[in-house]
């Protein structure tokens, strides 16, 4: 079958490669893949952090398809899904306190966290355990439906923060997970909803999205103290500073965008001082069923699609996922030749 492949650094090839699921699998044909600044990091740098591509991998973890067979008889043939790209091992401690999402054995689709790689979605067939499914509702498009997967980790970074109906939430950074936290917490009925990024595009789609206001960082920055919460989805080392300027006292402030795995200097006064909160968020464990439903309810999460390219243009729509200035997020159309 055809995937697209990352060998190593700048590296990237639509290839014909075996298919060979484990017993039990489910069969899916993927029809859309978003494309992740994970799967960004593996084209250009063959690495993500400490994961190092070893052995030819298939990128891809943001899937929708269509069930080939099913062999638990859960979801008939021709059903349309998206899949849940881990698979925890159930056992360890994380798993048994009901946090898989933290299970330090989990595979990902689409990860060279483990050897062998767990190959991911972009390709012509898929091989899951038939727990990774959801379905999704007719009135769902794919191309939106594509956002399942981003949106969940949106919405559990939110989750991190408690309640959020009737504070003031301010996002760190415009890129496609800054702007599904963006809109989710407008759906989720903050009282009030920024965002700031170095960079005009992304802004302007954020105030289309229900930002109250915006901030281009290198003109006007927010007020100090002007948010009940923070949410942090850069990644840029200096943001996580301003985060504690912008949170108000005894505020939250959420990371989710992935920081360097290195010692990072913090104003800890500040935080003592301010009673303020920093708590991580890594992927999700269950929102994806709480993501289809609101991509249901919402069609304005479908802007945050700006670029959708047939399987033989691949290569050029990681091009264009690179640049931020001209795209948000990126689709694959996987059946599309």
């Amino acid at each position: 079958m055809h995937a697209l492949t990352a060998h190593g650094p700048d590296d990237l090839r639509i290839e014909d490669v075996p298919f060979d699921p484990p017993a039990g699998s489910a069969i899916v044909r993927p029809t859309h893949g978003g494309i992740c600044g994970s799967d960004l990091h593996y084209a250009a740098e063959g690495r993500v952090g400490a994961f190092v591509i070893r052995q030819p991998l298939i990128l891809g973890h943001e899937i929708v398809g269509v069930v080939e067979s099913d062999p638990s008889g859960r979801h008939s043939p021709g059903t349309r899904v998206a899949l849940h790209p881990a698979t925890p091992d159930g056992t360890c401690s994380a798993c048994r306190a009901g946090r898989p999402h933290l299970c330090p054995n989990a595979r990902h689709l689409g990860s060279a966290a483990t050897d062998p790689h767990t190959q991911g979605g972009f390709a012509e067939r898929v091989g899951v355990r038939p727990e990774q499914l959801r379905e999704l509702p007719t009135s769902l498009p794919s191309e939106r439906g594509v956002l399942a997967e981003p949106l969940a980790v949106a919405i559990h970074a939110l989750g991190r923060a408690g309640a959020v109906a009737g504070l003031r939430v301010h996002v760190s950074g415009a890129g496609p997970i800054g702007l599904l936290v963006a809109r989710a917490a407008v759906a989720l009925g903050a009282a009030r909803v920024t965002v700031a990024d170095l960079l005009e595009p992304p802004l302007d789609l954020a105030r289309t999205l229900g930002a109250a206001d915006v901030f281009p960082l290198r003109d006007r920055t927010p007020e100090p103290e002007s948010a009940d919460i923070v949410v942090e989805a850069s990644g840029a080392p200096a943001a996580l500073g301003a985060a504690v300027d912008v949170v108000a006292r005894a505020g939250i402030i959420v990371q989710v965008g992935s920081l360097p795995s290195v010692p990072l200097g913090a104003d800890i006064a500040r935080i003592v001082s301010k009673e303020v909160q920093i708590r991580g968020s890594f992927r999700f464990v269950h929102e994806i069923d709480d993501a289809i439903a609101m991509l249901d309810r919402d069609p304005e999460f479908g802007r945050i699609v700006t670029h959708v390219l047939p399987f033989r243009e691949a290569v050029q729509a990681f091009a264009i996922a690179a640049n931020p200035a001209v795209s948000s997020k990126v689709v694959i159309a996987l059946d599309e030749a």
